[in-house]
């Protein structure tokens, strides 16, 4: 949450008693009271492995007085979390919302308990909607997204990475199965967070899709999208289908929100990535006239004049209940008057740096990991450095006051503090 904070420029101090909310996907832990040992029990126990906990210990760290929500909906815990925080910044319950989900897996119950129900993948690996399907390959993960109003982030002068259009939750029901997936409920779900939207399906250029690798519910997911974009749809403007789970694996309550960023940077770069292992795509699903073609390679996604390019995002959890989310690219914007073809004008070609932390040994760990990324990221412009450093990073007692006129000045600079140095280098 600290980490996302300061990518979007925002210092995490700075948010002390805000009305910023927390909301958070996370399942059942496997934690739990070990060995039942009520003689361990040390009072400290119960909001150790309390889910409620998850949200409210970032809360209580950051001071934040916004809501403080933990979402368990087994695998859509975060993308049901997301739906839930972009509907209170839109009644005003906050104004700004951390938004995400994690999963840690502690032992290897959950890959016996899926092996004796054969629902795991003997090598692992998640086929999403591949002919060679056969289950799930569990994987570990967090993440965590930093949500605005956009009105509010363009009032701020904020870098908007991409738009919430849109998003729907919905329960299977009474159907085959508690934890069998459900096509009709499926459909309605994405209908429901494309009429959100105010959009059409013909609007939608591609769909992260929940894509677990299964040879049940791939099928199934893939005749419920064939419904709502197969109808009208023009062949030569298919929607490009993929999962993330085929690079990562299954990251459980996290899997939404991955979801979500991979179709950021997905906008980002201007490219829809491959699906691996979907070579041969599954024979089970209806591929001709569904509106949908399997991405066995890369493709290309730039910007088309005044289309907006849009993509859809499913999450489905084994208590059966569904959520999608309608993203799309954000707003151009135009140069600011200061700048050049080159960049800002700044006066000068000299900045300070400053780069802190909790303590000396904290200080000395983060002028590393800053001359190791800047020493990877050459071209950065230092003026943009100094700025994010002095304005968008919380300054902590234990401080350095790098000077340098160019890159490879600064990365020296701060290899000298991380080795003990000056801090006045």
């Amino acid at each position: 949450s600290w980490e996302a904070l300061e990518r979007a420029g925002i210092r995490p101090d700075s948010l002390g008693e805000s009305s910023t909310g927390v909301y958070m996907g996370a399942m059942t832990s496997d934690y739990g009271h070990q060995g039942h040992d009520l003689d361990a029990l040390d009072g400290y126990t119960s909001t150790g492995y309390a889910s409620s906990v998850v949200s409210g210990r970032v809360s209580y760290t950051l001071g934040l007085q916004g809501p403080a929500v933990t979402v368990d909906t087994a695998c859509s815990s975060s993308l049901v979390a997301l739906h839930l925080a972009t509907t209170a910044l839109r009644q005003g319950e906050c104004e700004l919302a951390l938004v995400g989900g994690v999963t840690v897996m502690n032992t290897p119950a959950l890959f016996v308990e899926f092996s004796r129900l054969k629902g795991m993948a003997a090598d692992g690996r998640c086929k999403s909607f591949s002919a060679r399907a056969d289950g799930a390959g569990w994987s570990e993960g967090a993440g965590v997204l930093v949500l605005k109003p956009l009105s509010a982030a363009e009032r701020d002068g904020d870098r908007v990475l991409a738009v919430i259009r849109g998003s729907a939750v919905n329960q299977d029901g009474r159907s085959q199965g508690l934890t069998a997936p459900n096509g009709p409920s499926q459909q309605r779900v994405v209908q429901a967070a494309i009429e959100a939207s105010r959009l059409s399906p013909d609007d939608i250029d591609a769909i992260e899709a929940h894509g677990t690798g299964t040879s049940l519910g791939d099928p199934i997911e893939a005749g419920a999208l064939a419904e709502v974009f197969g109808p009208g749809r023009a062949g030569d403007r298919p929607v490009y289908l993929g999962s993330s789970k085929s690079n990562i694996g299954h990251a459980q309550a996290a899997a939404g929100v991955i979801g979500v960023m991979k179709m950021v940077l997905a906008l980002q770069h201007e490219t829809l990535p491959r699906t691996l292992y979907a070579e041969e795509p599954s024979a089970h699903v209806e591929w001709e006239d569904s509106g949908l073609e399997l991405l066995t390679e890369a493709r290309p996604w730039v910007r088309e004049g005044a289309r907006v390019r849009r993509a859809g995002v499913s999450s489905f959890g084994l208590s059966g209940t569904n959520a999608h989310l309608v993203l799309e690219e954000a707003p151009a914007v135009e140069p600011a008057a200061a700048e050049t073809a080159d960049g800002p004008v700044v006066p000068g070609g000299v900045f300070p740096v400053v780069v802190s932390g909790q303590s000396e040994e904290a200080l000395r760990a983060q002028a590393g990991r800053w001359a190791d990324w800047l020493a990877e990221h050459p071209d950065v412009r230092l003026a943009d450095v100094a700025v994010t450093a002095a304005r968008h990073r919380t300054h902590f007692e234990s401080r350095a006051s790098v000077v340098a006129a160019d890159v490879a000045g600064l990365v020296g600079a701060l290899e000298a503090v991380a080795a003990g140095g000056s801090h006045d280098a």
